[in-house]
């Protein structure tokens, strides 16, 4: 090893439930290699094969490196490079003028493309609260499941990842842990070796169904029923924790009457299984409580997906898995870091805040919010738009209105990033930020209990900036004075959690900064005697909340928007599902461009079962052309029993610019939302096939 290498201790920062801690090797200010760090017990030494090659990704041939002005038209892509001194009057001017005038026509949009506290919502949200901006609802992932848990546990909260390791019974619903949650898996694959039997319950016969011992595949957006389906077992056979139930849950006879009307046979029509399933499904999780659920973010992502997550995440309080460690569900463990997400944003900047609150824009529905040119209730137009965190024009849903809403002449366009991503093609003014390791910040996780420091492992390459900075100049040259718009990192990732919670025993920002991890304190079985975050403190299969909302204050199940359940002329003119899980190379639209990742995954392809293919006289390896009334984009079939009937699968997702003809399967989703959370619909989508 060359003397002047060295390590540094890092946080991955990506949009994945495992919150790896990563060793970088620097040498000569490079940093030469990325791996797990084996002292970290989550990670235990293991990176995903994406994050293991993260080096390729900061020292890339096509990182952006200094800023850039637009010389082209929209879409083009074509720049030309500027100073920071000039790109940050060009912003000032423009921003100033409209903020001025009309504040709410400036709109941030971000999402996870860190899930840094510091770089993804903190300067740069008081930069826009200061401003009195629109304000963005960004739900574009894991809104409807976190709406779900909030209304039955009082916060996004589960099961301790490590226990599933003891458990007798998993179910993975909606989930395929070997590519997108690597560490759960290994301590399934624990528990399997163990005698724990593994149940897969997803549409698509994954990577990860295929090691289960056993694969049930729904219909796509019947989740929900299917859970109602196991609590009328449930209840009929007897196999509850009474004593459990009464103590700490709430409107359980309320629960039982919707229960009891979702018999097997009913629910064996909506989900398209067997009834025998169904009720062995039940008896197998009834028989221990170490009985546990790992459900993912997929089965949310359809019209009834809130609800969904609400009617699987009563179930072991039913039993009375909550009593053991081994037992639960885990959907996301965020809620378990007390964050301050007030000291981190500063609402109170927002002029005339609280009593004036600016309005608030869907995320989910940014083709519709740029097309619109203002009317009595949206407001005023969107006359500028600040990208950072995010890549809508390839990520966001219903895809051709997202572009032409980029595409207006007069939406003036700033996106932050490291690449020239689709939606970067569309900016005015192109802004390179840093990579994780050329900054500081600080992590919670959604699938473990850590907290965790991610310290510069390098000085930033070329110009970059970290995004902090980037709202800091553009601030300054604006003229604004505000104190809290030009602290630190240091300063702010000091103030990203409320310090004073028991789950952190008396330590603070320097013992997370020197030990780069720190474990919070939450017990093994959290809810084995109630405790939830409810109004009630229990679990509330009866949510008061929701009536008050005016909404089914009972689970239940919703038949998706696109289904011949509740739209049959739409499905006879397109009588296929669609679902857009994650290529296991890609992570949502990042590493898209990693030249080994996409040789890796090849070209875009859809998974199509053997009697559609027929039907369509489709063979395996053909180019086939997939659409809807919103649009199509073209693959190569895989003809495959792994789809069920009626079910297309189109692994994503690809910048539109990386494939063949230039789109992607966001041509075809659309912008309708989620029953709860407001989040997007991904997953309830009809769509025909044929050979292109």
């Amino acid at each position: 090893m060359n003397a002047r290498a060295e390590y540094a201790r890092a946080a991955c920062p990506h949009d994945c439930p495992d919150t790896c801690a990563m060793r970088v090797t620097v040498e000569n200010g490079r940093a030469i290699k990325v791996s797990g760090d084996p002292d970290h017990p989550p990670t235990q030494g293991v990176l995903c094969t994406k994050v293991s090659r993260y080096a390729e990704r900061v020292h890339h041939p096509k990182r952006l490196t200094q800023p850039m002005k637009r010389v082209g038209a929209k879409g083009e892509g074509r720049f030309e490079p500027i100073s920071w001194d000039e790109a940050c009057e060009i912003a000032a001017t423009r921003l100033g003028e409209i903020a001025q005038r009309a504040p709410e026509a400036i709109l941030p949009y971000s999402y996870a493309g860190t899930m840094g506290l510091v770089q993804g919502d903190s300067i740069a949200q008081r930069f826009f609260h200061k401003l009195g901006a629109s304000r963005l609802d960004r739900t574009i992932c894991a809104a409807a499941g976190a709406a779900g848990l909030r209304y039955t546990y009082g916060a996004s909260l589960g099961m301790l990842t490590e226990y599933f390791a003891e458990s007798e019974v998993i179910l993975i619903w909606g989930a395929n842990p070997i590519a997108s949650n690597l560490h759960f898996w290994t301590r399934a694959q624990e528990a399997k070796r163990n005698g724990a039997k593994l149940i897969a319950i997803d549409p698509y016969r994954s990577l990860t169904a295929e090691k289960c011992h056993q694969h049930i595949a729904p219909k796509p957006g019947t989740d929900g029923a299917l859970a109602l389906g196991m609590m009328h077992v449930l209840i009929t056979e007897d196999r509850l924790d009474h004593d459990y139930i009464a103590a700490y849950t709430h409107g359980y006879e309320q629960l039982k009457a919707r229960a009891l009307t979702y018999t097997p046979a009913r629910v064996a029509r909506i989900c398209g299984i067997e009834e025998a399933t169904i009720v062995d499904l039940a008896r197998l999780y009834g028989s221990t409580r170490k009985a546990s659920i790992r459900m993912n973010y997929g089965l949310q992502r359809v019209r009834g997906g809130g609800n969904a997550v609400r009617a699987i995440a009563c179930l072991p309080a039913l039993t009375g898995a909550w009593r053991e460690r081994a037992g639960g569900v885990l959907l996301s463990s965020s809620g378990w870091a007390p964050v301050d997400a007030n000291a981190l944003q500063r609402p109170d900047l927002i002029p005339g805040w609280p009593k004036h609150q600016p309005r608030i824009v869907n995320m989910n529905q940014i083709g519709d919010a740029l097309t619109n040119m203002g009317d009595a209730e949206f407001g005023s137009k969107i006359e500028a738009i600040v990208v950072y965190n995010s890549n809508p024009v390839a990520v966001a849903p219903d895809s051709a209105k997202v572009a032409a809403g980029f595409a207006r002449a007069d939406l003036f366009t700033i996106v932050l990033e490291q690449f020239q991503t689709d939606t970067a093609d569309y900016a005015d003014l192109l802004l390179p930020a840093t990579t994780q390791l050329e900054h500081l910040d600080v992590h919670k996780s959604y699938g473990h209990t850590y907290v965790m420091a991610n310290l510069p492992a390098i000085a930033p390459v070329g110009e970059a900036r970290p995004n902090t900075e980037i709202f800091r100049s553009i601030a300054r040259a604006m003229g604004l004075t505000e104190p809290a718009l030009f602290e630190s990192d240091e300063e702010v990732a000091a103030q990203a959690f409320d310090w004073s919670d028991p789950a952190f025993n008396g330590a603070g920002w320097s013992t997370l900064k020197d030990k780069a991890w720190i474990k919070l304190d939450i017990a093994d079985a959290p809810f084995a005697n109630g405790g939830f975050r409810t109004p009630t403190g229990k679990c509330e299969f009866y949510s008061e909340a929701l009536a008050q909302a005016g909404l089914d204050p009972l689970p239940d199940y919703l038949p998706p928007y696109e289904s011949a359940e509740h739209a049959p002329e739409l499905a006879a003119r397109y009588p296929l599902a669609m679902i857009s899980p994650p290529a296991r190379n890609f992570l949502n639209s990042t590493f898209v461009n990693v030249e080994s990742l996409r040789a890796t995954e090849g070209e875009p392809h859809v998974d199509l079962n053997p009697a559609d293919a027929a039907l369509r006289n489709i063979a395996d390896g053909d180019q086939v052309r997939v659409f809807n009334d919103r649009g199509s984009m073209r693959a190569r079939a895989r003809v495959s029993e792994r789809a069920r009937e009626g079910l297309v699968v189109g692994l994503s997702i690809w910048w539109k610019k990386l494939a063949p003809d230039g789109r992607n399967a966001n041509e075809v989703t659309s912008q309708a939302l989620t029953d709860l959370g407001g989040s997007a619909t991904f997953y309830d989508c009809l769509v025909e096939v044929e050979r292109a």
